[in-house]
């Protein structure tokens, strides 16, 4: 049996639970984003790119990269002289990343490709980089993941992940469940017509291991000179390793 947020579901049914949710909440995606964490995943994503500090002449694999957050930064970044494949299982986050490189006119060498995180349709060793932000808790197995992740890197390639994780202070941490449980299902409510998706998505953040736990598996999948930067206080954390 697998965690669906609180929940325990079958390995089979898991991945159609978490496409659902994804379908239901795909056209608010960014206001959502917005609302629940007051604009600040803005900044993050652009502390995580600062870090990544992507050269140009490379090839970003973006894994759960759905509405193009994170692309999008890496090309304004190598002022377009770069190429970014994204990867999403949902055709719907896919569609939504679209529509917003049409409107944002990005011209840049940018496919978009419907797939599984652990089971990538590329050969051994394409990529220079792999990023996967707020999307690692929904995928079904973390080792898997992290073992295609490595695979499909270059030597000397690096593999970023931006994630929810766990705070530090205490009082923090209790205003930030208050806010998770109480407000967050009632703003998917209002804004989605759609609490459940919601509660699932605070859910699977209390159920995602922490930093220390998440930075080992990194490593035993092959990465070196992992580490991790917490943000907000460990509200989110960056982890990064190098395939050496």
């Amino acid at each position: 049996m697998e965690n669906f947020g609180f929940k325990k579901v079958s390995k089979e049914e898991k991945p159609k639970l978490v496409n659902k949710v994804f379908d239901s909440v795909a056209f608010r995606y960014d206001l959502m984003n917005d609302l629940m964490s007051a604009g600040l995943h803005r900044l993050w994503k652009d502390i995580f790119i600062d870090w990544l500090a992507p050269r140009k002449n490379t090839h970003l694999l973006d894994v759960a990269g759905g509405t193009g957050d994170i692309a999008f930064r890496f090309l304004r970044k190598t002022k377009n002289q770069a190429k970014v494949t994204i990867l999403d299982r949902n055709e719907n986050m896919l569609n939504e990343g679209k529509k917003r490189s049409n409107v944002g006119q990005i011209a840049s060498d940018l496919d978009w490709v419907c797939g599984d995180a652990m089971k990538l349709p590329f050969e051994n060793e394409v990529f220079d980089y792999y990023t996967i932000s707020f999307g690692i808790r929904n995928v079904l197995d973390l080792k898997k993941c992290l073992s295609e992740a490595f695979r499909v890197l270059k030597p000397g390639g690096r593999i970023m992940i931006l994630e929810f994780s766990k705070v530090e202070n205490e009082t923090l941490n209790k205003i930030y469940d208050r806010f998770s449980f109480n407000v967050v299902p009632r703003l998917g409510k209002l804004i989605t017509n759609d609490a459940e998706s919601y509660k699932y998505l605070v859910e699977s953040i209390r159920k995602f291991p922490s930093q220390e736990k998440l930075a080992s598996l990194v490593s035993e999948a092959g990465f070196r000179q992992v580490k991790y930067r917490n943000l907000t206080q460990g509200v989110v954390a960056m982890h990064s390793g190098w395939k050496l």
